[in-house]
């Protein structure tokens, strides 16, 4: 990308922190804030009125229009528009979802602001940004295309059940609701499991969400 200034919208409910955020983010010399919002519903009505951003710096709890529900939403209609997560919450399950609904990145709202500076870049320049809380090796599974003989559906190494299993991986449901939604044991998934996250080289459910989203396994 060639700019000057990169253009950013903030959404989140708590005013002080967005302030703060604001004030931060136009110090990094490299971002212009064009407007900021409360919630999904303020981001609709004040996107019609400024106009498309570069990024969007997106909450996720927050009243009247989530983080969930406005990610989903700039995904159909400004596909364009990089989403960074912004969120309190370091849970798997928050982290699928907003991966998901198009977020392109996760941060948590302690980060140190290089970290957040260096997210903002990486985002617009590269696509996507995961912070520690991404092993490096599931960073390698994101940053580079993974060997296709894994995820063929022809190639036995990847079987029809492990792909309905990563599938599953990328909903909400627990381990244990895979298990009986494919009437199979508990033992059996976290079998699945284990052995999956040595084959694709990650260590978390997160990881296994990444890799199905990424190499077209799963799709919202």
């Amino acid at each position: 990308m060639n700019k000057t200034k990169f253009s950013v919208a903030l959404v989140d409910d708590h005013i002080l922190i967005r302030s703060g955020l604001a004030n931060l983010i136009r110090e990094f010399g490299d971002f212009d804030v064009i407007f900021e919002a409360n919630n999904g519903r303020h981001f609709l009505d004040a996107i019609a009125r400024s106009g498309q951003p570069d990024i969007v710096l997106l909450d996720i709890n927050m009243p009247e229009m989530d983080g969930y529900e406005t990610a989903a939403w700039i995904k159909d209609h400004y596909p364009d528009i990089k989403i960074l997560a912004l969120s309190m919450d370091d849970k798997d399950k928050a982290i699928i979802r907003m991966l998901r609904h198009g977020a392109r990145g996760y941060i948590l709202k302690d980060v140190e602001p290089a970290e957040l500076r260096t997210a903002l870049m990486e985002v617009l320049n590269k696509g996507h940004y995961y912070s520690e809380m991404v092993t490096s090796k599931l960073i390698y599974n994101i940053n580079h295309e993974a060997d296709p003989a894994l995820y063929d559906k022809t190639n036995p190494k990847l079987s029809e059940r492990e792909i309905q299993f990563l599938k599953y991986a990328c909903t909400e449901m627990t381990y244990k609701e895979i298990a009986d939604t494919m009437f199979l044991s508990p033992r059996t998934i976290d079998g699945y499991r284990d052995s999956l996250f040595t084959r694709l080289a990650v260590r978390t459910r997160v990881g296994l969400a990444i890799y199905a989203i990424r190499n077209g396994l799963y799709r919202v």
